[in-house]
């Protein structure tokens, strides 16, 4: 359907996306979740299509697309392969931080091959006790010189193991909270870098994720992004952006779940007659496409700040909120419709399910935006 907001060349870039992702990542997508293959898989196909660098502008390597144009691209990915979707959204984080932190030198030196899809990015700000707070990162970066030692743990690290850099943030100051947070392009070849094997996940399972512990890694003092104590800031920006990438993702589950329900109402017969006549059933398809819309609605509200250059924190908080919690219902009624049939392997449905249930943890919890939303709104 059209929506407000969205031009032809937004709507012709994702009508492309979504013929590749019907023909290349939805054939794989149930045997990369089985086997846990990553999706870095897709990459290549990806990068020939632009689709690694769509956060970027032309200057750094990007195809100099529209934020609707990016997100929507986004949506058919996911609607196809979720863990696919995942694993590019890491990669924006990486080069996001870059784009957003970063000095023109950094720009030109990491950013064109990351957008051309020869190296893979990767965020390093979660860890195992602390989670993504500011105040209780353990990892410290210690400058030496013209080199920083960086030391510490990072947890739930998407694309670590085959990411050509991460963007690892660090304290500099201890004592000053988030103001003492700094941010450092560290490239995974450096010695000292651990990186453990990927975590047994319950859903997005190709979109792998690990632990990486850091002993004395040294990082040039060039390869800081910024000014000491900017990386927080660096981070939430990264986040604003990110969070509309997860709203894409929960769109996305949200309409193939719904589509596979409405198909199914329409093929299964119960006393001669399709699901599809029964209002109860009706009611069910009534609701998941209302919560779907709201989502919609909410992100592309969201989209229209970022475009013009306005702040748009508040926005991506209730876009990614609502989307998020949104897909969860969705995904579940649908299964709920397709009964026992749902409940197999044989079907997708399951898999939408375990996908969806991410998305109100990472990039900020459910709980996380709620607190976000109700700061903003009590200034």
């Amino acid at each position: 359907m059209n929506r407000l907001g969205v031009t032809d060349e937004d709507q012709a870039l994702a009508d492309a996306v979504a013929r590749f992702a019907a023909e290349a990542l939805a054939p794989l997508a149930r045997e990369i979740d089985e086997e846990e293959r990553s999706a870095t898989c897709h990459a290549p196909q990806l990068a020939e299509l632009g689709l690694m660098g769509m956060n970027l502008p032309e200057r750094w390597g990007g195809p100099g697309v529209s934020p609707t144009a990016m997100l929507l691209a986004l949506v058919e990915i996911s609607r196809a392969c979720a863990a696919t979707s995942s694993m590019i959204g890491a990669h924006y984080l990486g080069t996001d931080a870059v784009l957003i932190g970063g000095s023109d030198e950094q720009r030109a030196q990491w950013l064109p091959k990351a957008a051309s899809g020869e190296w893979l990015a990767g965020f390093a700000l979660t860890e195992p006790r602390g989670g993504s707070h500011p105040a209780d990162l353990r990892t410290r970066a210690a400058r030496d010189g013209d080199v920083y030692r960086i030391d510490g743990v990072k947890h739930f690290i998407s694309n670590a193991a085959e990411a050509k850099f991460l963007v690892v943030f660090a304290k500099t100051d201890a004592a000053a909270g988030a103001r003492g947070v700094s941010a450092f392009i560290v490239d995974t070849a450096s010695p000292g870098i651990r990186i453990s094997p990927h975590e047994k996940l319950m859903g997005i399972r190709g979109g792998h994720a690990f632990e990486v512990a850091f002993e004395s890694v040294e990082v040039p003092l060039a390869n800081r992004l910024g000014e000491e104590g900017s990386g927080f800031r660096t981070a939430m920006k990264v986040l604003d952006n990110s969070r509309l990438d997860v709203a894409a993702t929960s769109l996305g589950i949200a309409e193939a779940a719904l589509a596979a329900a409405v198909q199914w109402t329409h093929d299964r017969q119960i006393a001669g007659e399709p699901l599809s006549t029964r209002q109860g059933i009706q009611w069910m398809l009534a609701d998941m496409k209302l919560r779907l819309e709201a989502s919609w609605g909410l992100t592309m509200q969201a989209l229209a700040l970022r475009t013009a250059g306005q702040p748009f924190t508040l926005q991506s908080a209730m876009a990614k909120l609502h989307a998020s919690e949104m897909v969860a219902f969705v995904t579940d009624t649908a299964l709920q419709i397709h009964g026992g049939y749902g409940f197999t392997r044989e079907m997708p449905l399951e898999r939408y399910v375990r996908d969806a249930r991410i998305l109100r943890i990472y990039e900020g919890s459910s709980e996380i935006q709620r607190n976000i939303i109700a700061r903003i709104v009590l200034g």
